[in-house]
Order: C-alpha cells, then sequence, then structure tokens
C-alpha cells in the first residue's frame, strides 16, 4: 500500500466545504494552502488530482464572484438600505436611506459590459483610400 498522501493524511475529502467557504470569502489558492500548511503548488496539484477538491474551489469562487457582481450592480445603480438609529430620546429606529449611484462603479460595469461603446481607447476602421479633391487657386 505505502504512505498515505498529503491529501489523505489532512482529510481533505472531509473539508471540502471549508475549502468552498474559504473560497467564497475570497481567499487565493494559495492562501487555502498557508490554511493546510501546503504550498501553491499541492494546492494546484490537487485540482487536478482530485475533482471533488477542483470543485469545491470552483463552486465557491463562482458564489463569490456572483456577489461581487451583485455588489458592484447596485454601486453603480444605487439603491435603498435599511439603517438603525439612536433618536435624541435614546430611541433606536430604523430608517430607510438611499445610496446615489457610484459613477465610477458604473464606468467600470460599462467598459466591461459594454467595451466596443464605453472603452477609452475608440477604434478606427481604416481602409487606406483617401478622397483627394484639387482645388486650383484662379485669383491670381
Amino acid at each position: 500500500m505505502g504512505r498515505p498522501s498529503r491529501y489523505e493524511e489532512l482529510e481533505i475529502e472531509d473539508k471540502l466545504a471549508l475549502v468552498e467557504g474559504w473560497k467564497r470569502d475570497g481567499l487565493s489558492d494559495e492562501q487555502i494552502g498557508k490554511n493546510f500548511g501546503v504550498s501553491y503548488t499541492t494546492i494546484k496539484d490537487w485540482k487536478r488530482k482530485y475533482p471533488s477538491f477542483s470543485a469545491a474551489i470552483k463552486k465557491g469562487k463562482e458564489v463569490s464572484d456572483y456577489e461581487l457582481e451583485n455588489t458592484l450592480h447596485k454601486r453603480a445603480t444605487g439603491y435603498y438600505y435599511d439603517e438603525e438609529t439612536v433618536t435624541n430620546k435614546g430611541n433606536v429606529v430604523t430608517v430607510r436611506k438611499y445610496e446615489h449611484p457610484n459613477p465610477t462603479s458604473l464606468i467600470f460595469a460599462l467598459k466591461n459590459r459594454l467595451p466596443d461603446k464605453y472603452r477609452d481607447k475608440q477604434e478606427i476602421k481604416h481602409d487606406g483610400a483617401q478622397p483627394v479633391t484639387i482645388v486650383e487657386d484662379l485669383d491670381d
């Protein structure tokens, strides 16, 4: 049989929910490796060798990506939110507030979602043909 692999020693199969959660929280593969006490290269090997490990990484990343997209969309378009505050009389009340659209978020979203329309650099196609008009000065 042989010595168990590091993957087996650490019982990674039993910790896939933890791996997915770490990825969902935005940890990089390198940070996940540090959490397990292994190198980034080992994490890359595990993703190649163990489909369930790779799936946990992908699933956690997808959730994180969706959350980031949703947050960017909200910041770009504006949104309402509830906030608890204390009145002068000491009562805790919930106040509905509005966060205005953030221009930087809006610009970023537009440049990435509609690059042909909103990129900084505009592409101009030129086929090489240029019309030439010759005007003679007859007032000598």
